[in-house]
Formats: structure tokens, C-alpha cells, sequence
């Protein structure tokens, strides 16, 4: 496994903007965030693969954006643009192979997991 260390959260108003960054011991295969909600199911945000192949969960579309720096072993979200509905608890998570197109947003194709960063978006 590798280990996961999410920081950047807080709270902001709607329309603002917020980066999260996650820093790993190693940086591998498929990379990812996930949010979960009070009494929701963690759902895929962004994944970014080794290769540069990126994917979005379609809420998020245009208003975030998931990079990285390979050198610092950091994966970063850009936030903009955060509406109510982004309120959660963000995950840096992370597993060995493809960020596959159909797989990408399943929590259980990870097997390294962050301790999470809360994210509040006020109206």
C-alpha cells in the first residue's frame, strides 16, 4: 500500500475556490479523489493515470481540474466554482493499475485510502 496525506480543506462560500493537494509515499498507477457526504456513498470527484489520462465525474465537469507533480510525488485538485453540493469529505486514494474508464470512480478498485480532508461550501 501506499501511503496517502490529504490536506487544503476548509470552508468556503459558494462560487469560491479551494485546492486540495495530496502528497503520497509513492506515486503510482491510477490516482484519485473521492467524496463522501453525511449518509451518502463515497463517490468518485477525478482520477489521473501515469499516462496523463484524466476522468471526471460529470457534476464536476469544468470546475475542477486534477493534476500532478510526479517529482513531488503530489496529486493536486483545483476547486472552482464550488456550488453547496460539493460539501464532503474529499480522499486521495490510489491502486497500481489503469485508471480504467468504467472503473475509475469505484471505491473498491483502491486500495490506498487518505485520512480524508473536509470540505464545506456555504450558500
Amino acid at each position: 500500500q501506499v501511503q496517502l496525506v490529504e490536506s487544503g480543506g476548509g470552508t468556503v462560500q459558494a462560487g469560491g475556490s479551494l485546492r486540495l493537494s495530496c502528497v503520497a509515499s509513492e506515486y503510482i498507477g491510477c490516482m484519485g479523489w473521492f467524496r463522501q457526504a453525511p449518509g451518502k456513498e463515497r463517490g468518485g470527484v477525478a482520477s489521473l493515470g501515469l499516462g496523463g489520462r484524466n476522468n471526471y465525474a460529470d457534476s464536476v465537469k469544468g470546475r475542477f481540474t486534477i493534476s500532478r507533480d510526479t517529482a513531488k510525488k503530489t496529486l493536486t485538485l483545483q476547486m472552482d466554482s464550488l456550488i453547496p453540493e460539493d460539501t464532503g469529505m474529499y480522499y486521495c486514494a490510489a491502486h497500481r493499475g489503469f485508471c480504467a474508464t468504467t472503473t475509475w470512480s469505484s471505491p473498491s478498485e483502491y486500495d490506498s485510502w487518505g485520512q480524508g480532508t473536509q470540505v464545506t461550501v456555504s450558500s
